[in-house]
């Protein structure tokens, strides 16, 4: 469901692609009332947390993260712009299924891309060498793989930087980051995954006050969400915790804070909860929200 934007820019936006967690809404196998009334209505259906990066004035776009539902969200994007736009490459936080799957829709088998730049760490990017299928279109030169320092500005275009910063969430396969895209006016953090909060080595405020836009992890929005979970296995901050941070130490007045990766099972796909949410300062994001950079 498209949500509400700011103003378009012909500028350097960002545009949000998918705000579900890895499985998507409706989940495979299962049938809660989201996921029930999602398949009842496939207006209501929402692919993984994904963002395009865009620079209208190059007619470019780069996606961060590359999700499953890669092919719908990349046909939505193109028929939002309305003119052809050059993909650019992708920048992805982590090895987990939601984030980096989509990458294989770039082999030989569906696109063929040739060269198509991704943004990873070090880590990420030796995973990917070092594992099939990833590892043949690295061989294949599908794709290029730039790695990224931690907090090192990565150019993307004259007028847009990105870079990485890393957090802590669980690493079966490669460690984590967030990335901060920075356009000619303002700056958006995009954080979808971490373990918790106190975990990290940096102040979620002190964070926040260097950007403008804050894409939060929202994927659970109580512990009563997991009955019978070990929350250690799948650890996440609720969005009540990540209100109660915000609400203890208020991000300045100009920050516009979002939650994104909603698991299936998550009360904010219904519109009231969000809306009793944004009252409280902390909005959900949406697919077609668009934020001028």
């Amino acid at each position: 469901m498209d949500g509400t934007q700011e103003k378009p820019s012909s500028g350097v936006r960002a545009v949000v692609l998918g705000t579900a967690q890895d499985g998507g809404r409706p989940q495979v196998g299962c049938f809660c009332p989201p996921c029930t009334q999602a398949r009842q209505n496939p207006a209501l259906a929402e692919g993984p947390s994904c963002l395009a990066l865009i620079d209208d004035r190059q007619r470019q776009f780069w996606l961060l993260d590359a999700t499953p539902d890669v092919p719908r969200q990349y046909d939505w994007l193109q028929e939002r712009l309305g003119v052809r736009y050059h993909f650019a490459g992708a920048a992805v936080t982590h090895a987990h299924i939601g984030h980096y799957l989509g990458l294989a829709q770039l082999g030989r088998e569906v696109v063929g891309a040739r060269g198509l730049p991704v943004y990873a760490s070090p880590a990420l990017a030796a995973f990917l060498m070092a594992n099939g299928p990833w590892s043949q279109l690295v061989r294949l030169g599908n794709i290029q793989l730039h790695t990224v320092e931690p907090d090192t500005p990565q150019y993307l275009s004259p007028h847009l930087t990105l870079a990485m910063i890393p957090v802590p969430h669980r690493q079966e396969f490669s460690d984590t980051m967030a990335i901060v895209a920075r356009g000619p006016r303002r700056r958006l953090l995009y954080l979808p995954d971490i373990d918790r909060w106190e975990a990290w080595d940096r102040r979620l405020a002190d964070v926040l006050a260097d950007v403008d836009i804050a894409l939060l992890d929202g994927t659970f929005f109580d512990a009563a969400e997991l009955p019978g979970r070990d929350r250690e296995e799948i650890p996440h901050p609720t969005v009540v915790d990540t209100l109660a941070l915000l609400q203890e130490h208020a991000a300045p007045s100009r920050v516009q804070v979002y939650v994104t990766h909603l698991n299936h099972s998550n009360r904010l796909w219904d519109p009231a909860e969000a809306a009793t949410l944004a009252a409280q300062g902390l909005k959900v994001a949406r697919r077609g929200n668009e934020h001028p950079l």
